[in-house]
């Protein structure tokens, strides 16, 4: 174990691309770079919220417990080895190209090599103003920073690609947010999450210098992410083969999302990871009701371009734009196209077999798509709170037929009674699906077993999460040291405290239904 500041960090991004050592954060343009060098601007007062001691044991790093290793994760003390910079990127922002973007309130201090040999990039979110803050501070709230730590923790523990939080920091700041960009501004404590992943390159990091015709650059960049990160890739066509991996992890992470109820809520070029993880959590929400056109983004009303049923066809059109931006790097682009044109089919066969998994059923077959489908619709027609709806098909007795009996096993799961079709219509599924689980070839245990391993019983919900952010602005963390704990042992009854649907007043307030992207 070493800690953070005596480590010698390797800095091979910076070492392999052009970028700006000025150190200037002054807003502006920046061509012709992939990077901005970017010292953390140090806080009033850091002291540690949080740690994950899991994460760090994989990294090999020691918990702090001096404050000059609190002073890393606060921005406050920067080792020698490293180099902080932000990194430069573009990107389509609601349908709409956006231009240079860039790590805005994120600085990069450096990469960490594990105990095993893999190489981990550390990042600072809330650090301070880079090149590329524009109008912000290049600061974030305990609020949204609470947010980041657990649900990247909590994604983890699901099973579900994603970036990780190794701490969380308050600053002993005060910081300026309007929360709902509505005029209503307000000062809110400052905090900065430690997050970690092998890369955080985007799609929008090769948008970038597509756009500015920056050929050598997007060259340099693919080559450097195929060595790096799919190694495995070589050959002739080994562009054609490494866009139709990210493809291939773009779809996975897609159904992954749908198969835990999880709403990213800002998915712009920007925000897609080109190593398939989840990436960039700002206004996301677990659904509670199941509702496909559930957004919860403020800012993304009132299209709900970023709606949980609208995700998977989203990331197809993100890919397209993935797609165009390697397209000057071919000698043409039909092969390209053909490759993009497999998505439906990739997404859907995995689709398939993901609700295959979550209802206890084995491989697919044609008939079954359409049994799944009706599942979907049926539960958006019934508004049935989808964790709980799952957990308790789980537990259906093999035997129970009555009407009566059926409605009353799911009751847990309604938001509001049913009317009599919908209980027909109810009813009517759960009779069906009990025929096709008859039919399976294997065992009813080895059924359930397979419906537990993917039916999550915990997960954060906002109201949740709101409450533990209201607790420690407070100065309390009782509710946030148990959501922590629960987090990590999503499959199992141990937490059953917070096995409950939303309550009532939890559907309209402010945090816990919808937030928008200051969150």
């Amino acid at each position: 174990m070493q800690t953070l500041s005596n480590k010698e960090y390797k800095n091979e991004f910076v070492q392999a691309f052009p970028g700006d050592d000025s150190g200037n954060v002054k807003p502006r343009q920046t061509p012709g770079v992939l990077y901005s060098k970017a010292l953390p601007t140090p806080v009033k007062k850091p002291e540690l919220l949080a740690w994950s001691d899991e994460l760090a044991q994989e990294l090999g790093i020691e918990k702090p417990t001096d404050q000059k290793d609190i002073d890393v994760l606060g921005g406050n003390h920067v080792a020698p080895s490293m180099y902080p910079y932000a990194a430069c990127y573009a990107g389509h922002q609601f349908g709409n190209w956006a231009g240079q973007l860039g790590d805005g309130r994120a600085i990069t201090l450096g990469e960490w090599e594990a105990p095993d040999g893999k190489s981990w990039e550390l990042q600072l979110k809330g650090a301070g103003l880079t090149p590329y803050s524009r109008r912000a501070d290049g600061r974030a709230v305990l609020r949204s920073s609470v947010r980041e730590y657990l649900m990247s923790e909590a994604m983890h523990y699901l099973g579900v690609p994603t970036t990780r939080a190794l701490s969380l920091v308050s600053t002993g700041d005060q910081i300026i947010r309007d929360m709902f960009y509505n005029g209503n501004p307000a000062y809110e404590p400052g905090a900065i999450v430690m997050r970690v992943a092998p890369s955080f390159l985007r799609f929008g990091s090769f948008e970038m210098p597509a756009a500015r015709k920056e050929t050598e650059n997007l060259q340099q960049l693919v080559n450097w992410t195929i060595d790096r990160y799919y190694p495995h890739i070589t050959g002739e066509n080994r562009i054609l083969d490494w866009f139709k991996e990210v493809l291939e992890r773009t779809a996975h992470l897609m159904v992954e999302w749908m198969r835990v109820g999880f709403v990213h809520g800002v998915m712009n070029t920007d925000n897609m990871s080109i190593l398939g993880l989840t990436i960039d959590y700002g206004p996301y929400s677990f659904l509670d009701d199941y509702d496909p056109d559930f957004t919860p983004n403020t800012t993304d009303l009132p299209g709900r371009r970023y709606a949980f049923g609208k995700q998977a066809n989203i990331a197809y059109w993100n890919l397209g734009c993935l797609a165009s931006a390697i397209a000057p790097l071919l000698p043409g682009t039909q092969e390209l196209v053909a490759v993009l044109e497999t998505y439906e089919e990739v997404f859907y066969r995995k689709y398939y077999a993901m609700m295959a998994g979550k209802l206890g059923l084995d491989a697919p077959t044609e008939a079954d798509q359409d049994l799944i489908r009706r599942f979907s619709e049926t539960m958006a027609t019934l508004n049935l709170d989808m964790t709980i709806f799952f957990q308790l098909l789980m537990e259906l007795p093999e035997d129970v037929q009555e009407q009566q009996t059926v409605v009353g096993h799911f009751q847990p799961s309604f938001y509001r009674e049913l009317e009599t079709g919908e209980r027909e219509l109810l009813h009517t599924l759960i009779k069906d699906y009990q025929l096709r689980r008859k039919a399976n070839s294997m065992a009813q245990e080895e059924a359930v077993q397979k419906m537990r391993e993917n039916n999550p019983r915990f997960i954060l919900r906002n109201y949740l999460l709101h409450q533990a952010i209201e607790e420690l602005e407070k100065g309390q963390n009782t509710l946030f040291l148990k959501l922590q704990a629960a987090l990590k042992d999503p499959y199992s009854s141990q937490h059953d405290e917070f096995f409950a649907k939303r309550p009532d007043w939890a559907s309209q307030k402010a945090g816990c239904s919808m937030l928008s992207c200051s969150s």
